[in-house]
């Protein structure tokens, strides 16, 4: 993502950094060409002073609001350049969460605090093909798309704050059982005796097709490009997996949304997550523990 930023934004304009392991910082900086317009940040904060337009994406609720916290404590002086600052979050998080970070940024008048989560994984993050769920006021609608098609293809534009976290935890909902249903059904096939390549362009072409039959298929060496070809590595983790689906469940609770599959697809990623041989593995990595 910040590749395809610094290679999109003007060359004159500075892109500011900061994560916590810095080795990964210095190493981006160094397969961009030591570009003297990127700037590694000593902490957060520093962030919020020199930039204009802050974009983070952090794995939890937790992490996002630490992170503000040190953005924002002290209070953080109005933005001395042009416009107010903008606040885009594109972590996965809850939409109660989210609307508690954009009253800190807004209450005080700091700037406008919006979110967008993605979906598209490590492959679009790299290619740019990313999909963002936003929520945001129409008055920031072109300045923050503007942003987000530097990073990816397409934005859904779903309402207010917190309709695009709103969103993306119903996608993630959605294919935490479209992950354990396509295992299931490949592992129907080739314990059949099915071509699993065979198979998987059957169910691609069919009413079964879905992005982990597709592009994340379970099986090694069906999609090469796939975590499942690679040893189950990469990808989408098991732990951020089982995250975004409890999230999804107790927004569902707290707006009395009935959902019947949920706490057997919970049982399946917490046994993942609790097994050494799987646990650090893409999610498809289900397709293994069904073989067990």
């Amino acid at each position: 993502m910040a590749k395809n930023l610094r290679a999109k934004i003007p060359k004159s304009d500075t892109l500011v950094i900061s994560d916590l392991n810095v080795d990964a910082a210095k190493k981006f900086v160094e397969e961009v060409g030591n570009d003297t317009h990127i700037e590694i940040a000593q902490c957060v904060r520093a962030v919020a002073e020199k930039s204009e337009t802050i974009i983070t994406v952090l794995p939890e609720p937790s992490h996002v609001k630490n992170v503000f916290h040190g953005m924002l404590t002290p209070e953080l002086p109005k933005s001395d350049k042009k416009g107010e600052r903008l606040f885009i979050d594109c972590s996965t998080i809850d939409p109660a969460s989210s609307k508690e970070v954009a009253n800190a940024v807004h209450c005080p008048g700091i700037g406008r605090f919006v979110d967008a989560p993605m979906s598209g994984g490590v492959v679009g993050a790299r290619a740019g093909t990313l999909t963002f769920m936003l929520g945001a006021p129409a008055a920031v609608l072109d300045r923050v798309k503007s942003v987000l098609l530097m990073m990816g293809k397409r934005v859904f534009h779903l309402g207010g704050q917190g309709a695009g976290v709103s969103g993306k935890i119903a996608n993630n909902y959605l294919l935490a059982l479209n992950n354990i249903a396509t295992a299931e059904a490949m592992n129907i096939g080739v314990k059949w005796g099915l071509d699993p390549h065979l198979l998987a362009s059957l169910i691609n072409a069919s009413t079964g097709k879905c992005w982990p039959s597709e592009v994340n298929n379970p099986v090694p060496g069906v999609v090469p490009d796939s975590p499942a070809s690679k040893g189950y590595s990469g990808g989408f983790g098991i732990s951020l997996m089982n995250k975004d689906l409890k999230l999804a469940i107790a927004a569902a609770k707290e707006s009395g949304a009935r959902l019947e599959l949920a706490e057997r697809a919970t049982q399946i990623y917490d046994a993942l997550e609790e097994d050494e041989n799987f646990k650090s593995k893409d999610f498809s990595v289900v397709y293994k523990y069904l073989q067990r």
